[in-house]
Formats: C-alpha cells, sequence, structure tokens
C-alpha cells in the first residue's frame, strides 16, 4: 500500500487573503529599498560629487590601488596623476575611487 503526503485537502478552500499576500510582497520590495537600492545609490551619488569636487593638488586613490595626486585636470574628463616624483599617468575621472585620507581611515577598521 503506497501512501502519497500532500498538503491540505485539494477540495477545501486555500486559508488567507490576498491581501496579506499583497502586503507581504509590498514589504519585501521596501526591505529590499531600504537595505539594497537606497545604500547604494547613496554611495554612487557621494562617489560622483567626490569626482566632481577634486582639485589640484588632491590625494587620491585609483580604483585599481595605486596613490597619487592630482597634478591636473584636463577638459576631456581625465587628470594627469602623480605617483612618485618625476612620474605621472593620465587617468579617466572614473578610474578614481577615493580620497587619500579616507583610504587611511578604512584601513584600521578593516583590521579590527
Amino acid at each position: 500500500m503506497n501512501i502519497l503526503l500532500m498538503g491540505p485537502a485539494q477540495g477545501g478552500a486555500q486559508g488567507g487573503s490576498p491581501m496579506i499576500s499583497i502586503l507581504f510582497f509590498g514589504g519585501m520590495i521596501l526591505i529590499m529599498w531600504l537595505f539594497m537600492i537606497r545604500p547604494q545609490t547613496k554611495k554612487a551619488k557621494q562617489q560622483k560629487q567626490f569626482i566632481d569636487n577634486l582639485r589640484e593638488g588632491d590625494k587620491i586613490v585609483t580604483i585599481a590601488g595605486i596613490h597619487g595626486k592630482v597634478k591636473k585636470i584636463n577638459d576631456n574628463n581625465t587628470l594627469v596623476i602623480e605617483v612618485s616624483p618625476g612620474t605621472s599617468f593620465t587617468i579617466e575621472r572614473s578610474a578614481i575611487s577615493m580620497e587619500y585620507t579616507s583610504a587611511q581611515q578604512q584601513k584600521p577598521a578593516e583590521t579590527k
């Protein structure tokens, strides 16, 4: 004799209203927005503001981890950074990761 285990009886009503399902789905979307989407957009906005406010002499860190000082800001969205005395690179503005002082402040926090 084979016994097949199933959920609630097929002929009975499925308990719960559609309103509860809609509220649950809406709550999940709200939680995703609060914990995932909102912080990412906030960080992107801060990054864009930082890149737009760069000036000559600012110490920066590139996405590749290269530390340098902004030597010249060109009109074609590129920067000339000096990585050591007499050595310069030309990079895109979008390759800037963060300010050097911010990078230094994050290192002690990561080692804890």
